[in-house]
């Protein structure tokens, strides 16, 4: 065909075929799903109960590669640059949009240089308080911290509990100090000694503590309620409409990917979340799943990246 000698509608018409006959044919051979953090976790479970039902249906391995380091930079980074194929995606999470706000150092641009595909899971955070605090609510916490110090725990710096706590801190009008751990069991195991007052934490080990009362729940972090304690409300809906901060997990691939193949794995990747298996598989770690269109995902990654981008300023938060 003599490109030459074709309109520009023929000419469309003829990519547009060619990427239609791409996506029935792809995956054509392995396909490469990297991942910013080590094997274990929350955000490594997600990604491997999707890439096992990926290469069952597709035919083709979609294999994990973990590539921590750099606050998840490497991992990032290798997909920013990697040929926009469909032949290398992100697992992304919410390290990726907080760091441009956080380092000077990061090498890509959180919008420009990815094409979303779908959100996949999220995980919900549990406000709680030590049973020697003297408030069973959150409007109790708020009305306690103006008048007395009530000091707070998460688990490492700049990390999403860390600012879905000072987010909770800016909304509240409050400011309750800030003391690090180096993970969440430990964070978990200061409040039960009491020497924090609040934590804001993942599920995992809290969960029975909870359930045993060992530490009061007054509240959860997510837009919408726990499938887990659908009796405990959530922040916004305590008088802070806009308060949102969970742990979410997407898929997205390089910038100019075709779009016919992100279309193909957003379908198969819904799919997927619909079944009462992998339902049950998510439910089992704490994680709610939460398809998206790759437009909706684009839309929460920017509006992501704004609020946390905004808290970090505001906070005075350094990468340590």
């Amino acid at each position: 065909m003599n490109v030459r000698n074709m309109t520009a509608a023929t000419l469309l018409l003829a990519v547009a075929g060619a990427n239609h006959s791409l996506a029935q044919t792809y995956p054509e051979r392995p396909v490469r799903v990297v991942l910013g953090l080590a094997p274990g976790g929350g955000s490594d479970t997600a990604t491997r109960i999707i890439a096992h039902k990926l290469t069952d249906v597709l035919g083709q391995s979609f294999v994990v590669d973990n590539r921590p380091g750099a606050g998840s930079n490497i991992a990032t980074e290798i997909v920013a640059r990697a040929a926009p194929d469909g032949y290398t995606l992100l697992s992304m999470s919410p390290t990726q949009v907080i760091n441009p706000s956080l380092q000077r150092n990061v090498r890509y641009h959180i919008v420009h240089d990815f094409t979303p595909i779908v959100n996949v899971a999220y995980a919900q955070f549990f406000l709680t308080a030590g049973n020697g605090v003297p408030a069973n609510s959150v409007k109790e916490l708020i009305a306690l911290a103006k008048t007395q110090r009530l000091i707070y725990a998460s688990s490492g710096i700049a990390g999403p509990t860390h600012l879905c706590a000072e987010l909770f801190n800016s909304m509240a009008g409050i400011t309750m100090p800030h003391v690090p751990y180096k993970s969440g069991s430990q964070s978990v195991g200061a409040l039960l000694a009491g020497e924090t007052h609040i934590s804001f934490s993942a599920g995992g080990g809290l969960v029975a503590h909870m359930k045993a009362g060992r530490v009061k729940l007054l509240a959860v972090t997510g837009a919408k309620r726990s499938a887990s304690f659908p009796d405990v409300p959530t922040i916004a809906e305590l008088g802070y409409p806009g308060y949102e901060a969970t742990n979410w997990y997407a898929f997205v691939a390089p910038a100019k990917t075709p779009k016919d193949i992100i279309e193909r794995l957003n379908r198969e990747i819904v799919r997927t979340l619909n079944t009462p298996e992998t339902r049950e598989q998510f439910a089992r770690q704490g994680e709610e799943p939460s398809p998206s269109t790759p437009e909706e995902l684009g839309k929460y990654i920017e509006r992501e990246t704004a609020t946390w981008g905004r808290v970090v300023k505001e906070a005075g938060i350094q990468a340590q």
